[in-house]
């Protein structure tokens, strides 16, 4: 249990949470906001106080309704994005959307980079990064003969990654290459603006991970750091977080800066060939 001083002290990191139909009990097919518990033991291990974001139509609107809340976002995993939010039909394999979803997380994520905010991609939240700057995904990766990121849907795999040593990637993981648990069938195509891939799987070099060089903690992983006990990525961001709060006359808060106009149509896209550079 934390003490008083130690709770006032503790950055509060904002979690978005995922939309599903679950069941359970007597209930069946009941649609809920939910976070797996795993992103919550992390944060708290690491210092943090978790607070969960369901989608909110108010915030989309004007996100710092929320981000004025937190010290720290954390864009987690789940469902598809929509296709129409980076300009594309579905692929027969894009499933389980939820636009009210995307559509928050997409103004959250946006206006987090404005403000400099620190924010960390997850899984979906890598990809949703990616297409809040202007990117745009693979839809289906095995169509690309890249299966070793998810075998057996439900069941995370692993595999091999390897990272820029001199990446913000590299520092919270605080190692260049090492097995991560891994459950995913679509990924970065075209990368968004500003964004550099810093990390590749060793398999296929499909991007593990992406930053926005310039930001304080700006960085989307692929893989799930939430189910690895000795993962220090998501204590990284609680970290930064911490600094933020300390210091949050650090922080940018332009609205000029060009960034909340970067969406599906905006220029300065790249393309992500198979060697994971850009093309």
């Amino acid at each position: 249990m934390r003490s008083e001083g130690e709770g006032s002290a503790s950055p509060a990191i904002g979690i978005c949470a995922a939309v599903e139909r679950v069941s359970w009990g007597v209930w069946d097919s009941y649609e809920v906001t939910l976070v797996p518990r795993s992103y919550v033991r992390c944060v708290q291990k690491a210092g943090g106080i978790a607070i969960v974001l369901p989608p909110d139509e108010l915030a989309v609107e004007d996100p710092d309704v929320l981000l004025d809340r937190v010290d720290a976002l954390i864009l987690a995993g789940g469902a598809d994005i929509d296709p129409s939010s980076y300009g594309a039909e579905p692929h027969p394999e894009t499933k389980g959307t939820w636009p009210d979803r995307d559509r928050f997380e997409l103004a959250l994520a946006r206006r987090a980079v404005e403000r400099d905010l620190p924010v960390l991609g997850i899984c979906r939240g890598m990809q949703l990064l990616n297409v809040a700057l202007g990117g745009t995904l693979v839809q289906h990766l095995p169509d690309a003969m890249r299966e070793a990121h998810r075998t057996v849907a439900g069941t995370f795999s692993k595999h091999h990654i390897r990272l820029d040593p001199e990446s913000l990637a590299c520092t919270a993981a605080g190692v260049e290459g090492f097995i991560v648990w891994s459950h995913h069938h679509q990924g970065v195509d075209q990368l968004g603006e500003g964004l550099k891939v810093t990390g590749w799987s060793a398999e296929d070099d499909l991007p593990e991970a992406i930053e926005l060089p310039g930001r304080r903690f700006a960085l989307g992983v692929i893989w799930h750091p939430e189910e690895d006990e000795n993962s220090k990525v998501i204590s990284a961001l609680v970290d930064a977080a911490r600094a933020e709060k300390s210091n949050p006359s650090g922080r940018r808060d332009d609205k000029s800066n060009g960034v909340s106009q970067i969406g599906p149509s905006a220029g300065g896209m790249r393309q992500i060939g198979p060697s994971g550079g850009a093309a």
